[in-house]
This record gives structure tokens, sequence and C-alpha cells, in this order.
């Protein structure tokens, strides 16, 4: 839900220069002055031009060297007792493999889970605090908790039986589901996508330890070339000498007006005095619900956006984010905040609402539409985000394209929402032009088609194997 945005800028690095003032307008006049060192200041905010440190210092690998593998594999062949991962399940070992979470180092024990659920954050050794708004937890039954006993390590195989990674020094521990469930959504009521999928029919326990992946996880479905991890997003950057990298995530396809706020943001970094500031595209690629558009026509999509030249390929990067989606407003985009600057964003686009959705039981939103930006600048974790708003895009009638919504004339402009924008596609009928490229407006129609088509035939649909 990212038809509005602002922007936040993540200083938690650089010790410093602390930021005094969580709130940093972009359209204030006042000049940008390059300091010596590499480090542009603009109202006693200072900035350095250079990536951004991950969370705790260090970006964590989970993924055993390729030297190393055959002889780990032989090993998880050995451990007595096996835990089968569900869909759910692998894509989080894939976000703690790559150091998405870090400084996580595997699933949470209690202390972990504790604290992510009651004060979405961590503390480390050294006494500092990393965000971690969401559980990132392993949930077992009553039968397979009896079956690790006293071990200290478990395999985890996927649903062929095939050995995917090794947990270590294992603790388990009761699963609160409806705490977990209120405390995350602050509800209990039924239809969260989410919660249904991977919690309430889960196991009653938890177990959490150190992750050893045993090779890189990929899904053979052609799209694995758009799996960067935070590692070689890192690396692309550098080598496109990105001196600010900007985030935006989104689980929709990408229309103009998407493109405006990014193409402004863009804009505005360089006259902040950036040289190159680099866009990071980073689509969530893991669990959706069952009526949204799945990641593969998705990234369709956000090709022909690229190859109409809509964004700039020069400057975009386009990856799949690989996290589940939980839907769960101010919680969860704090996570996803933070998972971006494990790939090296100091920058991050937040829309109307981000990660929000409709009540499951009523006719409403389920959070308020500003509360998302409001807590990024209050999140522990990530004190020194600052929150950068932008004006709300909409589709200006008498210029026949997106704009930045102007109040003094606001009946020239048309809000066309993901829910409007879908039944469109569905009817096979046009939005205004200069609403979406024409190109990327075909493949959501044919996306459509192909669920019709295969409603129509008995099959079942992508977006059912997708969501």
């Amino acid at each position: 839900m990212a038809s509005s945005a602002a922007i936040v800028f993540s200083g938690s690095p650089f010790r410093s220069s602390p930021i005094t003032s969580h709130r940093v307008s972009l359209h204030a006049s006042r000049p940008v002055s390059l300091r010596r060192g590499g480090v542009f200041s603009r109202r006693g905010l200072a900035v350095k031009a250079a990536l951004i440190e991950p969370d705790g210092g260090k970006l964590m690998d989970l993924v055993v060297e390729e030297s190393k593998r055959r002889v780990m594999k032989r090993e998880a062949e050995t451990v007595p007792v096996r835990i089968m991962l569900n869909r759910v399940d692998l894509e989080w070992v894939h976000v703690l493999s790559e150091g998405w979470a870090s400084p996580l180092r595997g699933f949470m024990r209690q202390s972990e889970f504790l604290q992510t659920l009651h004060f979405n954050s961590i503390r480390l050794e050294d006494g500092s605090v990393v965000n971690m708004s969401v559980p990132i937890v392993l949930a077992i039954d009553d039968e397979q908790k009896s079956r690790v006993g006293d071990s200290d390590r478990v395999t985890l195989v996927d649903s062929s039986g095939n050995p995917i990674a090794i947990l270590s020094d294992i603790e388990i521990y009761k699963h609160p589901k409806e705490e977990r469930i209120a405390r995350t959504w602050g509800t209990t009521a039924p239809g969260l996508p989410y919660a249904e999928e991977a919690i309430t029919r889960s196991g009653n326990w938890l177990i959490g330890g150190d992750l050893q992946v045993l090779e890189p996880i990929k899904y053979n479905d052609g799209l694995d070339r758009f799996r960067l991890s935070p590692s070689q997003l890192r690396e692309e950057f550098t080598k496109r000498d990105a001196d600010a990298v900007f985030a935006f995530q989104l689980r929709n396809p990408v229309h103009n007006g998407h493109a405006l706020l990014m193409t402004d943001t863009r804009r505005r970094l360089l006259e902040m005095g950036y040289k190159n500031p680099v866009l990071l595209l980073n689509p969530l690629g893991g669990f959706t619900k069952a009526d949204d558009v799945p990641l593969s026509w998705r990234m369709r999509q956000h090709e022909k956006v690229l190859e109409d030249g809509v964004l700039d390929p020069e400057t975009t990067v386009v990856s799949i984010f690989p996290s589940p989606m939980h839907y769960a407003g101010p919680t969860e985009v704090q996570w996803h905040a933070k998972a971006r600057i494990n790939a090296g964003a100091n920058f991050y686009i937040v829309g109307r609402d981000p990660a929000g959705m409709g009540h499951p039981t009523e006719k409403r939103d389920l959070y308020d539409a500003d509360h998302g930006k409001q807590v990024l600048s209050m999140a522990p974790g990530l004190e020194r985000l600052n929150i950068l708003p932008f004006k709300v895009a909409a589709y200006d009638t008498t210029q026949g394209k997106m704009a930045f919504f102007d109040p003094a004339r606001s009946q020239d402009f048309l809000f066309i929402s993901g829910t409007k924008m879908r039944g469109l596609a569905k009817k096979k009928e046009n939005p205004p032009d200069g609403f979406m490229c024409p190109s990327g407006w075909k493949v959501l129609v044919d996306y459509y088609d192909s669920v019709n088509a295969a409603s129509g035939n008995g099959r079942v649909s992508e977006a059912a194997i997708s969501a």
C-alpha cells in the first residue's frame, strides 16, 4: 500500500554523528555542503557517503563454506532427529542464512523471542539494541519435541526429506500462540493470513538454535537470478559507486505513482549533494495472501517497467526480498526497514499504511494509515531513522499522468486503489493513460486471464499456488 510515501534515513552506524531530530524535511531550502572526508552536512545532519553498517556491525552468513559442504551434508545425515520444514519455515531459513535478520544466528531462543514480542528489539551482549519486530521462530509439535528429547541438535529437511540445515545448541520452549498473535497484529480476530498459515495450526513448542545452512537456498522457479543476498547487493552497490542507497518495498505491480516517488527521491538526494544514489527495488518474495498478484507475474511487470524506461536500469537494482509477509502494519514495517539496512540501504521509502490490510472481520482498515511512518521514527533499535515526508501521489486528470496531490485543486485528482486497479485488470478495462506503462498493464491483464482460464478448466491457479 505505497500510494503515498515518505523516506526514512538511517544514520545508525555513524556513532560519531548523532542525530538529535527524528524529522528532517526534504522540502527545506537550506543548501547542502560537502565537508572533508566525504561527509555531507545538511540542517545539522551529518551523513557519511558510504554503505551503512549491518545491525550488530557484522553481516551474518550462515551458509556453510563450499569447501566444507560435503562433510557437513554427511554429518547432517547422521543426526538422528529430523524436522521437516514447511514452505514458510524454509523462507525463514533463507532469510536467516543470508543475514537479512543480522545479528540473528538462527531461529530465536526464548530470550530473543520474548524481547521481540514485548520490546520489538533485542539487546546485544555489548548493551546495544537492534530492532527486531517480528518473531523468527520454528514451531514443532508434541511428537517432534518427544523425539528431540535431550539431543542438542537436529537436522532440518525439506518436504522431500533433503537436508537443508543443522540446528545446534537447541532450546525448546512453549509456543504462546495467542500472545504472539495479539502482540504482533494487535488483534486475535480470525482471518489473519499469516497467522492462519503459520501459527494457529502449528506446533505447541518453539525450537531455537544456531543454524548451519548446507548450501544457498534455491527455488528453481526461474527467479533465482533476482534473489540477491545482502552481501551480493552490497557488492553491486559498491560496483556501481553508489554513495546512497534508497530501498522501496512492495508486494504489488509498479504503477507510475510508485515510479514518481522513486524518481523524485533520487532527484532530491542529488539536490542534497549525493553524486550517485541507487534505487533498490526490493519486492517481497515470500508468503503473500491469496488475492495478491503472485511473485512471478509481479517480476514480469517490473521488468517491463524497466524496459520501458519508467525507471532507469542504470540506477536501479531489482532484487527479491525473501521474507514472508505478515500484514502486521506498524509492527512489520520495522522489520522491513531493518532488513534493508542489512542489505546496505540507508534510505527507505515507506508508504501510506505500510504492510497494512483490511480488518479480517470488519469493514475497516486494520491499522491507522499514518502509524507506520510515525512508529519508524520512534522504534527501539532504529532511533536514528529520520522520516522525510513526501506528498501524496495520485492521478492528475488535467495532466493525464500521476502527480503529487494538490489540495487546492483536489477535484482534479483521481485515487486509484490497488483494489480498483485489480478490478480493472480483471475486467480487461484500461486505466487512464499515464497510470501504468502499457506493457506493464498487459502483464497484469494476462495474469488475471490466466486465473480465469485455470478456474474455468478446473485447474488450480498460480495465484493459489503462489499465495
